[in-house]
């Protein structure tokens, strides 16, 4: 059976948005040889303050300290009075790899031949936390979602659009659910030093604009994929491997006291997790283990490549090949769709659980998300390479 339905008849898919062509999510379609993927190679890395403003470096890099394996540290401390928390109303869509990419344009542009139409040698330009979501998607029964996608020079810029549903989830979040968020920062507060040669100082303000990113190139198959995605911190050892291979993702999860529990956590968070560290090529995860009150009580390292030892005695569980080869066609099927080279231009792909990816087709609408400033930058620099 074919994962996607080839476009027979009628009107072309621009005119009509509703064209019959779709991508299943069915798992059975993707149980195949697990695809090549090439390990992902740092080419470069960004930072954000704590007013969000750009800096091509590194300067919010942090570096791991490991606590006690039982370290007792108090996730409630300091959310009424040391929290400073990003406005998640400003939507940022693509803006700093955009930026990044500007910045290192000689850098990445050298590559490519004068004569290229191509910007520079990327089938796709996106976020992590984006393609994360399309490796669970074949396991994911609660949350569909958005995304854009323009192409522009060649290259497809992959962008995700708040839900309907996601925007009320945020609206009507809990007081206790916002305070469980900040647990997650608070546990990256313990564990993390601002240099090579000091503590953590659990004592600060916890600011969520602060940010380090990981710019990444890697191969799916024949996709060859520029990326960029948040780090926690790095190993603070010297003779630590070069990036991406010396980063730590750094979790909290509730504790675990029954099989049932045990079973939940390898079926959905080890997914979760998976999926978000083994793209960008981070090797572990730290996880802070909290009771009830926030608390954590113990804390264990999660290597991502023995995590698909951990899960395969789960009944029915998740599987790396089925998440990577779904990843993989929905690429292919965007390539196929998405042909008009147009930053203006925005194929919309949808998906709900339990149904197919669709998409439909936009001009000049509230979802172009590639901006002005972007696309004069990369066409002039593009024009004057050209010139004789």
């Amino acid at each position: 059976m074919s994962r996607y339905h080839q476009f027979q008849s009628g009107p072309t898919p621009a005119q009509n948005p509703r064209s019959s062509q779709k991508l299943s999510t069915r798992r059975e379609l993707y149980e195949r040889d697990f695809p090549v993927y090439k390990q992902a190679v740092e080419v470069g890395c960004f930072s954000l303050d704590s007013e969000r403003r750009f800096f091509n470096d590194s300067r919010r890099m942090k570096y791991y300290v490991e606590p006690d394996r039982n370290p007792n540290f108090d996730l409630r401390d300091g959310y009424k009075d040391r929290y400073i928390k990003r406005d998640d109303s400003e939507k940022e869509k693509l803006d700093h790899i955009l930026r990044w990419i500007l910045a290192n344009k000689s850098k990445l542009s050298s590559k490519v031949t004068a004569a290229s139409s191509c910007a520079f040698d990327f089938d796709f330009v996106t976020w992590r936390g984006h393609l994360t979501k399309l490796l669970t998607t074949p396991y994911e029964t609660h949350e569909g979602w958005l995304l854009a996608v323009s192409r522009f020079r060649g290259t497809l810029y992959v962008s995700e659009v708040e839900t309907e549903a996601a925007r009320r989830e945020q609206e009507n979040r809990t007081e206790r659910h916002k305070e469980m968020m900040y647990w997650g920062y608070k546990f990256e507060q313990y564990t993390c030093a601002d240099d090579v040669h000091s503590s953590p100082d659990p004592g600060g303000v916890v600011n969520t604009n602060e940010e380090f990113c990981t710019v990444v190139q890697s191969r799916l198959a024949d996709h060859r994929l520029l990326f960029s995605g948040e780090v926690d911190c790095r190993d603070k050892d010297p003779n630590a491997p070069a990036p991406p291979a010396c980063y730590v993702e750094l979790k909290t999860s509730a504790e675990i006291c029954t099989p049932k529990q045990r079973s939940n956590f390898h079926r959905f968070k080890l997914l979760k997790w998976w999926a978000q560290s083994f793209l960008p090529g981070v090797p572990r995860v730290v996880a802070g283990f909290k009771d009830e009150e926030g608390v954590v009580v113990t804390v264990d390292t999660f290597p991502i490549s023995k995590i698909s030892q951990l899960i395969k005695n789960e009944h029915n569980c998740w599987k790396p090949t089925v998440c990577m080869n779904f990843c993989c066609d929905f690429l292919s099927f965007v390539k196929q769709i998405a042909t008009e080279d147009n930053p203006s231009v925005v194929y919309l792909f949808s998906w709900e659980p339990r149904r197919d990816v669709t998409f439909s087709v936009h001009r000049d609408s509230q979802y172009s998300f590639l901006p002005h400033w972007f696309v004069e930058e990369m066409t002039r620099s593009q024009d004057s390479h050209r010139q004789p």
